[in-house]
C-alpha cells in the first residue's frame, strides 16, 4: 500500500498540472476577440505545408489548383503562397516535438494553411511518443471547429459535420499516465466556452445555408459529466435559433442511422464532441467514396487550416505508389478554403468541377495503383474541367 500511496501522489501532481493548464486555456478563450476579416488584409498569406507520406504529393496538386483559381489575386499581390517545410515525421522525431519551433513560427506567420497529412507514431512502433501534429496545431492555433461536409446527391446525402476540435478525448491525449503497472488513466476535457463556440458556429452555418436541423451526438447517457455538459451548452445556444430543429442522438446509434437509407436523408448538420466527430465523419465519408474523397476545415478566430481527413498512407510510399495518390480530399479542402476567404464563386466553381470529375463524368479514375490515373493526371483533368465551366 505504501507504493500505491506514492504512485497516487505522483498521479495527483500530474493531474493537478493538467487542470491548471486547462483553466489557463479557459481564461484565454474568455478574452478572445472576433474572427479575422480577410477583406481588411493587405496581403492574405496561404501557407502550404506538405506533411509526410503522400502529403507532399496531394498538397502539390491542391496548391496548383488554388494558384490556378487565384491567379488574378496572386498577380495583384493580394494573395501570397508561403512554402512551409519541416513537418515531416523525420524532422519531428529529430526535434522530439509534434511541431518544431521554427515550423510553428512559420505557421503563425500565415493567415490560412493548406496542410498535407502527417504521420503520428503509435505505441509499440519503436518511435518516440510524439503528439499528433494535427492535435498540436489545433491547440496552438486554437482551431476549435473541424468542419467536414459529405455530399452524395443521388443518395440524398447532404451532411455537414461540426466536430469540436480542441477538447474531448484528444485535448490531453499525450498527457495520460500509468498510475501503476496495472492502472492507466487518460482524460476527457469539456469547457463551457469550448462547447458554446462550436455550437454557435454550427447553428450559424445551418441558418445561413437554410439547413433546418442540427443533431447533437454524444454518449451523455454514460459519459454524464463532460458529454452531459456539452449537450446542455449546445441546447442553450439552440434557443437563439428557434427555426432550426434540434434533436439528440447517441454516438453508437448515429453510426447505425447513417446507413439507414430512410433516416439518413433527414440529417443536415451534425454537432459532436471531438472523438465521436472523428469517428462518425470517417464513416460518413465512406458514402462519398471513402476518406480519400473528403476534405475538412479547421477554423479558429485568428487562423484557419484546411486538410484531407485521411492519414499519410506510408504504405503507398513504401510500395512506390505515391504518384497514384488521390488528391480529391485536398481539393475538397480547397473548396472550403476558397469559401472561407470570401471567394465563394470560385469555391462553387471548384465544387462543380469536382462533382463532374468524381461523380458525373468520371473520365479518369483514381485507384491508388498503376491501373488508374496518377495524381498529376487527375489534377490536370480537374483544371481542364474548370476551364470548361
Amino acid at each position: 500500500m505504501d507504493n500505491y500511496n506514492e504512485n497516487i501522489k505522483l498521479a495527483l501532481e500530474k493531474f493537478s498540472k493538467i487542470i491548471e493548464e486547462q483553466l489557463v486555456r479557459v481564461e484565454d478563450m474568455k478574452s478572445q476577440g472576433d474572427f479575422v476579416d480577410y477583406d481588411k488584409l493587405d496581403v492574405l498569406k496561404i501557407g502550404v505545408c506538405g506533411g509526410d507520406g503522400i502529403g507532399p504529393i496531394i498538397s502539390k496538386s491542391a496548391e496548383s489548383v488554388l494558384r490556378f483559381m487565384l491567379k488574378d489575386l496572386v498577380d495583384a499581390g493580394k494573395v501570397e503562397f508561403v512554402p512551409i517545410n519541416g513537418l515531416t515525421l523525420e524532422n519531428r522525431i529529430k526535434h522530439l516535438k509534434a511541431i518544431p519551433d521554427d515550423v510553428m513560427k512559420q505557421l503563425k506567420s500565415c493567415h490560412v494553411i493548406l496542410k498535407g497529412p502527417t504521420t503520428t507514431p503509435q505505441k509499440g512502433s519503436g518511435m518516440p511518443n510524439i503528439e499528433s501534429a494535427n492535435v498540436a496545431m489545433r491547440k496552438a492555433l486554437d482551431l476549435f471547429a473541424n468542419i467536414r461536409p459529405v455530399r452524395v446527391p443521388e443518395k440524398g446525402i447532404n451532411w455537414v459535420i461540426f466536430r469540436e476540435n480542441t477538447e474531448g478525448g484528444y485535448a490531453v491525449g499525450s498527457s495520460g499516465f500509468n498510475v501503476t503497472d496495472d492502472l492507466a488513466v487518460d482524460f476527457t476535457i469539456t469547457t463551457k466556452q469550448g462547447s458554446t463556440r462550436i455550437a454557435k458556429l454550427a447553428y450559424e452555418y445551418a441558418r445561413k445555408n437554410s439547413m433546418n436541423r442540427v443533431s447533437l451526438v454524444t454518449k451523455a447517457n454514460v459519459i454524464k459529466t463532460t458529454d452531459g455538459n456539452f449537450l446542455e451548452d449546445c441546447h442553450k445556444v439552440a434557443v437563439d435559433y428557434p427555426e432550426i430543429l434540434t434533436d439528440e442522438w447517441y454516438a453508437d446509434i448515429m453510426t447505425a442511422k447513417l446507413i439507414d437509407e430512410k433516416r439518413r436523408r433527414d440529417f443536415k448538420v451534425l454537432l459532436l464532441p471531438n472523438l465521436y466527430g472523428d469517428i462518425i465523419s470517417d464513416e460518413a465519408a465512406e458514402f462519398q467514396g471513402g476518406v480519400g474523397t473528403a476534405g475538412c476545415a479547421n477554423i479558429g478566430k485568428k487562423y484557419a487550416m484546411f486538410e484531407a481527413i485521411h492519414g499519410s498512407a506510408p504504405r503507398m510510399i513504401q510500395e512506390g505508389r505515391g504518384d497514384y495518390s488521390d488528391p480529391c480530399s485536398m481539393l475538397r479542402a480547397c473548396v472550403m478554403l476558397l469559401s472561407h476567404i470570401g471567394q465563394q464563386d470560385k469555391a462553387d466553381k471548384l465544387e462543380r468541377a469536382l462533382d463532374i470529375c468524381c461523380f458525373k463524368e468520371k473520365r479518369l479514375k483514381i485507384t491508388g495503383r498503376p491501373d488508374g490515373a496518377t495524381c498529376a493526371e487527375f489534377t490536370d483533368y480537374v483544371m481542364e474541367t474548370l476551364n470548361s465551366l
